[in-house]
């Protein structure tokens, strides 16, 4: 399971991390959300200890969601050093977002 990120951890686990993070702004209404997050789980247990690899309910953590102009869901952002390096609105194959994670990667 994706590690759960949320307003109080937000600055340690992502703008903080020292490898690239994949954040999945989602929630449970959502139903492009419901069929990201068991890839986003999956990408989870792939990257273990190259990435992080999280996930922030956009209806319980408003503040993020705010912060980085998500309007839609299921938005999936990724950090390198602190930094929105890149992002991928919509559900879209495991490959797209593996791919993504690789290049921040190298």
């Amino acid at each position: 399971m994706a590690i759960e990120i949320n307003d109080a951890n937000f600055e340690e686990l992502v703008l903080k991390s020292s490898v690239p993070v994949l954040v999945d702004f989602w929630a449970e209404w959502c139903g492009p959300c419901r069929m990201v997050g068991p890839v986003v789980d999956e990408l989870h247990k792939e990257y273990e200890g190259k990435a992080l690899v999280g996930k922030v309910n956009v209806d319980f953590n408003p503040k993020i969601a705010t912060d980085y102009g998500i309007m839609s869901i299921p938005a999936l952002l990724y950090f390198k050093d602190g930094k929105l390096v890149d992002k991928q609105v919509g559900a879209v194959p495991k490959h797209i977002l593996a791919g993504k994670l690789d290049a921040q990667l190298a």
